[in-house]
């Protein structure tokens, strides 16, 4: 007879209804986190010389944009043909389902041509965009824990999560799986303090960004170590979409933004170097 272990059981619906409305979980929790993002985001780029109204106006479109680079991502990751035969689920993100490389890509152009047209510092944008982010991240990994599709191998683990209600979205029901999105909430907690830590010691504007766009794949390569092959299949040398996606970005997606930031600042701190006078004879 086997040891009884216990777990954390959840029974919670994905969908709950008010009225005539279905309402997801998951778009009930990026709601939220687009909403505690923005309180973070929107003081932090006003602070940091860029009007209320034209952060506010940048934000909507940024948050538009990165919605639809997440689910398409998502969609191309996941299967195009699919999405091709079946156009209405193209961008069904309440559903789940958005890969969030997708989304900082098509945030981070959006964010770059408007800051161009505006003439606005893209480093303090990116700034605000990096502490929107890791603020709304966490809690939109409720969403997921509610959903169950974000899971870790199956596990006895006392904090294991185990889904009993039938819309859940875990393979089957009655398995206990590690909560890899638990584990990721917490990992960005972690770099968020990180994030906040460096702000408070007045770095350049550009190096929380830069920073985030850095450690996020980091955490990813890790994370998806802890994902069930079954779910997240593995693609090459071992490695699942997300870490060779993480790694892309690491090699090819982070030395031209650190040699855009020294050119666009070297200026800046040239002039703000003194000038030293030779001493007297």
């Amino acid at each position: 007879m086997s040891p009884l272990v216990a777990v954390i059981k959840i029974s919670i619906d994905p969908v709950f209804h008010l009225g005539p409305l279905t309402i997801h979980w998951y778009g009930v929790g990026y709601a939220v986190a687009i909403l505690v993002g923005l309180q973070v985001a929107l003081p932090y780029a006003e602070r940091h010389g860029i009007p209320r109204g034209k952060a506010s106006w940048i934000a909507f479109w940024a948050v538009v944009a990165g919605l639809v680079g997440g689910r398409l991502f998502y969609d191309l990751q996941s299967g195009a043909l699919y999405y091709l035969t079946h156009p209405a689920q193209i961008f069904a993100f309440w559903n789940g389902g958005m890969a969030f490389f997708g989304a900082i890509f098509l945030a981070a152009i959006t964010m770059l041509f408007l800051a161009w047209r505006e003439k606005l510092n893209y480093w303090v944008l990116l700034d605000a965009a990096a502490l929107f982010a890791a603020v709304g991240q966490p809690i939109g990994r409720i969403g997921n824990i509610i959903n169950g599709d974000i899971l870790g191998y199956p596990s006895n683990l006392p904090w294991a999560t185990e889904y009993t209600n039938p819309h859940a979205f875990a393979p089957r029901l009655g398995v206990a799986y590690q909560p890899a999105a638990a584990y990721e909430a917490l990992v960005i907690l972690l770099v968020l303090g990180l994030l906040v830590y460096m702000r408070h010691r007045g770095v350049p504007d550009g190096w929380v960004g830069i920073t985030y766009l850095i450690l996020y794949p980091i955490t990813q390569i890790g994370i998806f170590f802890l994902r069930d092959p079954v779910n997240v299949p593995i693609i090459a040398f071992g490695l699942k979409q997300a870490q060779l996606t993480s790694i892309g970005v690491l090699v090819l997606g982070i030395p031209p933004l650190i040699y855009a930031w020294r050119r666009t600042n070297r200026p800046r701190a040239e002039a703000a170097s003194p000038v030293v006078e030779p001493p007297p004879a």
